[in-house]
């Protein structure tokens, strides 16, 4: 049997099982590479030839984690692309739902996935015999931010509610009262989420990042806004790919994305904070200021805190929209087919998540194109192991794993799903 070499060439769009490869030389860290090996799935392709209504459903089986984040992006770049304007109250309700994820994947994410690592347990199951309190208030945080998801798309994992214009179906003021009162406690346990986190102990490690992030001038951006980052960028939506590009690198079947200088930038919670903060309504501010954070944060394994002042944020959000919420006349507006090419980008619980769609005039798509936030981070994650490393190649390579599996968490990658997703290989010469 002859020898033979098989490399899969298609590009991947979701984020899966991942491996790290480190290389040493004279003691000193020469090259990481963080390998995403998960196969593609071609939802770009096979969106091709579908009518723009089906974008939100078949976007949202990308992610059963983000599902509402991939819809949201979709409606909005089909409804620029079509000319559609949404009533204020459908505006809010998107809103509202996109609280409800921000809410399950980030308590899902602190309390399960991040959490352990700074406690020193393998996962969550193991850190619940010693903390069965906290573990499961995150449970009881990620349900009530699930159930927001489920009263407004229908169900919690994969909403068939959203279409393009905005809802089939919209909620009764009545039917938010018992979601309400879930809130409330759900505020406070975020609230007390902050405290808890700020507790734990970091590493000293701050670097130089380019954070990019949504900016919207009357609100903390979830849905809409411009595209702006600490280095003086602020574009609209449609002039995303004239400043970012994406690039197969051989070791990963993901994309690695970068600015068309080529350098790696931020996307996430600690960029929208550090991006945002002003946005921020006084008792999230004032609860991130108690923690220990001041307006700027460029400590990634500080991001817990972020991340629980974001689901501070949203139950706040969440309790004034329901408050406010009077239902709309019409569940969703006319919507027209017409040749046209849409942008939109939002704010996905891991960072911007973009698309853009071409449309002919029958609403058919020509062609699609979607930037998940790890993919724009990878760069940035690399970078961030190539800085970590060195300060503890001297001790034992399981402590090593663990230290890398952490750092790698910092973003929420969705690799992250997989506890013990790292297989590390280190060389040393």
């Amino acid at each position: 049997m002859k020898n033979k070499t098989i490399k899969v060439a298609c590009l991947s769009r979701v984020e899966g099982e991942g491996a790290l490869s480190v290389k040493i030389k004279d003691n000193k860290v020469v090259d990481v590479k963080l390998k995403i090996f998960e196969p593609p799935r071609f939802f770009e392709a096979f969106l091709r030839g579908r009518a723009y209504s089906e974008a939100p459903d078949i976007t949202a089986r990308i992610c059963g984690i983000c599902p509402v984040a991939y819809q949201m992006s979709a409606v909005h770049a089909m409804e620029d692309a079509l000319g559609v304007t949404i009533s204020s109250q459908v505006r809010a309700l998107r809103r509202l739902m996109y609280c409800g994820e921000w809410i399950e994947s980030h308590a899902l994410h602190v309390y399960m996935l991040h959490a352990p690592d700074f406690l020193g347990y393998p996962d969550a199951i193991q850190m619940a015999k010693d903390h069965a309190p906290i573990v499961k208030r995150g449970l009881q945080l990620k349900k009530a931010g699930n159930e927001i998801v489920t009263l407004l798309g229908g169900r919690e994992i994969h909403p068939i509610n959203v279409r393009v214009g905005g809802f089939y179906k919209t909620p009764t003021k009545q039917e938010f009262a018992p979601l309400a009162e879930k809130l409330k406690w759900a505020r406070d346990a975020a609230l007390e989420t902050v405290r808890w986190t700020s507790t734990l102990t970091f590493p000293d490690f701050e670097q130089d990042y380019e954070f990019v992030a949504l900016r919207h001038p009357d609100e903390y951006a979830f849905n809409e806004g411009r595209i702006v980052s600490n280095r003086g960028m602020d574009i609209p939506l449609c002039e995303y790919e004239n400043h970012f590009t994406e690039e197969h690198v051989q070791h990963s079947n993901a994309l690695h994305s970068k600015t068309k200088e080529g350098g790696a930038y931020f996307v996430g919670p600690l960029a929208r904070y550090n991006l945002n903060f002003d946005k921020l309504p006084a008792p999230a501010q004032e609860a991130a200021q108690a923690a220990g954070l001041s307006a700027v944060c460029r400590n990634p394994f500080k991001s817990i805190i972020v991340r629980s002042v974001e689901t501070l944020y949203a139950c706040d959000e969440a309790l004034r929209i329901i408050n406010e919420y009077e239902r709309p006349e019409e569940p969703s507006s006319p919507v027209q087919p017409r040749a046209s090419t849409g942008y939109g980008c939002t704010e996905a619980p891991r960072g911007i998540l973009y698309h853009r769609y071409q449309l002919d005039g029958n609403g058919s798509i020509l062609s699609a194109k979607i930037v998940p936030p790890t993919s724009q981070n990878q760069k940035t994650i690399e970078n961030d192991l190539l800085n970590f490393i060195p300060k503890y190649l001297d001790i034992p390579e399981e402590k090593l794993v663990l230290s890398c599996e952490q750092a790698i968490r910092n973003y929420d990658p969705c690799i992250s799903c997989a506890t013990h997703f790292l297989k590390l290989h280190i060389e040393r010469e």
